[in-house]
């Protein structure tokens, strides 16, 4: 496809990284996916769906277990993390639908590795949005309507869940700067601005002029 534009988004919780890819699809005309990708994978792979989300971006405690063991616990005893379909081989399966997707459009895809995952393909513009700690809580309470101090235990929780999956399967930090292209605080510019921002660099990047709205 000439002309492909494939932007991925890693994002600290609550940090607004999703209401960036969706407003980043709609401006550039372009897919958004997000756990749509394990509705995909699951029809690619003939398993349920309910496998991909019990492993979707978080380490259960089998998986820590195999973090730091290289061993999961399954039926009574403990036995090499690999033997069994678990979450590596349902990583495999979501990265195999990840790279199909890419192959036959563009699209902004959210989360899940997939900026290692498409690290090869030439037009991959890989993202990371954060934001401060403060703008993240109010964005949780909003959100998931639960309290401030519900909301902070959920950003903890969530970021160090994200970390470990990403690490685990990547061999880079997660967050860190140096493993993506680009990597934005919303608190300079907001949500709207930092799109017209990204928007930019995806035209420049591609040697494009899209249309610009609003």
């Amino acid at each position: 496809m000439s002309n492909k534009i494939i932007l991925t988004i890693g994002r600290q919780f609550g940090s607004g990284g999703r209401e960036v890819g969706k407003k980043l699809a709609t401006e550039l005309g372009i897919g958004y996916y997000d756990k749509e990708l394990m509705a995909i994978a699951a029809k690619e792979s003939g398993l349920a769906e309910d496998f991909f989300a019990k492993a979707d971006e978080q380490t259960s405690n089998r998986m820590a277990y195999a973090l730091n063991t290289g061993y999961t616990y399954m039926g009574g005893g403990y036995m090499p993390y690999a033997n069994i379909l678990s979450n590596d081989g349902l990583f495999k399966l979501q990265s195999d639908a990840i790279r199909n997707l890419a192959e036959t459009e563009s699209c902004v895809i959210v989360g899940r590795c997939a900026d290692y995952i498409l690290r090869d393909d030439p037009a991959l513009i890989s993202l990371f949005i954060h934001d401060t700690t403060e703008s993240r809580i109010r964005r949780i309470i909003a959100g998931e309507k639960v309290t401030e101090e519900t909301a902070k235990e959920m950003m903890v929780k969530t970021d160090k869940s994200r970390a470990a999956y990403y690490n685990y399967y990547t061999n880079k930090t997660w967050g860190a700067s140096a493993s993506y292209h680009f990597s934005i605080n919303l608190s300079l510019l907001g949500v709207d601005e930092s799109v017209a921002f990204i928007k930019e660099l995806v035209e420049r990047k591609c040697n494009l002029r899209l249309p610009h709205f609003g």
